[in-house]
């Protein structure tokens, strides 16, 4: 069975510094917002774990999913996967553009795709699997403000440590 952990995501973004190895960042990043995810080249993998601006986030990427309880995210721990995790994002999509759908209807369709991606990446269906999965998905602020689309799905282990990626695990 497939429980949805997290229902949305995307708040209103805000500035996003990339000023992360100084105090200085650190204060600015209190001031406008969390940084982009610190990675080994653009579109890599990342390097060290930080608290990255959700929009960041790209599909390999590992993170604490148990720092991301709230209903509306910025940011969130991301980790190098070789380092303890419990969720990483395994696929995303971008949904049509038109009208906001409503939250249930974005929800819909987000964990449509979410678990018909899901076998592909795991190797065992969603409801077979010892994890979940759930989707970031996007606000209705974030969707008319900034023209959001964008799901992302999430296997999460429900606070079970790994390192490494769940790709073909079948688990």
């Amino acid at each position: 069975m497939v429980h949805h952990r997290r229902r949305a995501l995307l708040a209103v973004g805000v500035l996003s510094l990339t000023l992360v190895a100084s105090g200085c960042g650190a204060i600015l990043g209190e001031a406008f917002g969390p940084a982009d995810a610190q990675r080994d080249e653009p579109g890599g993998e990342i390097t060290a774990a930080s608290d990255a601006d959700v929009f960041s986030l790209q599909v390999g990427d590992c993170f604490s999913a148990a720092d991301t309880a709230t209903s509306e995210v910025s940011e969130v721990p991301v980790v190098p996967c070789d380092e303890p995790h419990d969720a990483e994002i395994y696929a995303e999509t971008t949904l049509p553009a038109g009208d906001f759908p409503g939250d249930d209807e974005v929800l819909r369709l987000a964990d449509e795709y979410c678990l018909a991606a899901y076998e592909a990446f795991v190797g065992v269906a969603a409801d077979e699997s010892e994890h979940v999965a759930w989707p970031f998905t996007p606000t209705q602020d974030g969707w008319e403000v900034q023209g959001d689309r964008v799901v992302q799905c999430v296997v999460d282990t429900m606070g079970t440590e790994i390192t490494g990626s769940l790709a073909g695990t079948a688990s």
